[in-house]
């Protein structure tokens, strides 16, 4: 499937993943969204973000667990707080968040058990 952004093609799987990292874009992002009929907003970015330098220093997809604890803590917060975050993230990607994310963000499509 091609999508058209600033005048260059890219090209992304069936399931909508980027074909080439390279290609990726806060507008291809975007445009993803907007044809899902839905809009990104800071917290949304904020994620997206993160998701990128995480694969980048990692090699790998976080989890929700990893996002979770790095992001839903703060200092002394406890599982309550957590759980709290989780419920937001699930607001923000109601679906399936770390899928969601990963798409958005232009990483690989992550392995079933992320």
């Amino acid at each position: 499937m091609i999508i058209e952004i600033d005048g260059k093609a890219v090209e992304v799987s069936e399931q909508g993943y980027l074909l080439d990292a390279d290609d990726w874009s806060e507008a291809l992002a975007t445009e993803i969204t907007r044809r899902d009929g839905a809009a990104l907003y800071v917290d949304h970015w904020e994620l997206i973000m993160y998701f990128r330098d995480y694969f980048t220093e990692n090699q790998k997809h976080p989890s929700m667990h990893t996002l979770v604890r790095s992001l839903g803590c703060i200092e002394g917060a406890g599982f309550k707080q957590q759980k709290q975050y989780e419920k937001h993230i699930y607001s923000l990607f109601p679906v399936d968040p770390i899928h969601q994310i990963c798409k958005l963000a232009g990483l690989p499509m992550p392995p079933p058990d992320t």
